[in-house]
């Protein structure tokens, strides 16, 4: 039998889910001077980059970009950041990621961040499956999806047409 990749969030469907995060962020932090957008390297990275278009445009925040690399087969390693603890301390910062799956990547991002003060600390996510391992939760979601442990989530967010969709 042969499985089908089943959309589950098209193009415009993710530019909206995009724009209600970003609105979500800027209503969080609307008396913040700056925000730091933290996005896991990959697809976190470029959702974090949308959402930092779309925050320029409807809000006088200066939104600063830190890239998080955190090794996902062993996120025990240390993890890097673009910025470095200086840069971001006693600042707002949402940790952003495509999928919250297990919770093991935003987790291990969590603990990383909290070994500096921040003045606030929030997750946003575009896809929030329901199989966490870990009592982490995303403050800013897309969309919440109950799939089975064999279906994985694929977000495509490069290019001209954005896509999510389950196998």
């Amino acid at each position: 039998m042969e499985v089908k990749n089943n959309v589950i969030l098209n193009h415009q469907e993710i530019s909206h889910k995009i724009r209600r995060i970003a609105y979500q962020i800027y209503e969080t932090n609307v008396d913040e001077k700056k925000v730091v957008l933290a996005g896991i390297e990959g697809n976190g990275y470029i959702l974090a980059k949308k959402l930092k278009e779309v925050l320029q445009k409807i809000s006088d925040i200066e939104i600063v970009l830190c890239k998080v690399i955190i090794d996902k087969k062993n996120p025990l390693a240390p993890i890097k950041t673009s910025l470095s603890s200086e840069e971001y301390q006693n600042e707002s910062l949402v940790l952003v990621d495509d999928v919250l799956n297990s919770g093991t990547t935003l987790i291990y991002g969590v603990k990383h961040f909290l070994e500096v003060p921040l003045k606030k600390f929030k997750t946003a996510v575009l896809v929030n499956r329901n199989h966490k391992k870990y009592p982490i939760k995303a403050d800013f979601k897309g969309i919440s999806l109950s799939t089975s442990l064999h279906e994985h989530v694929h977000i495509n967010l490069e290019g001209k047409t954005f896509e999510a969709f389950l196998e």
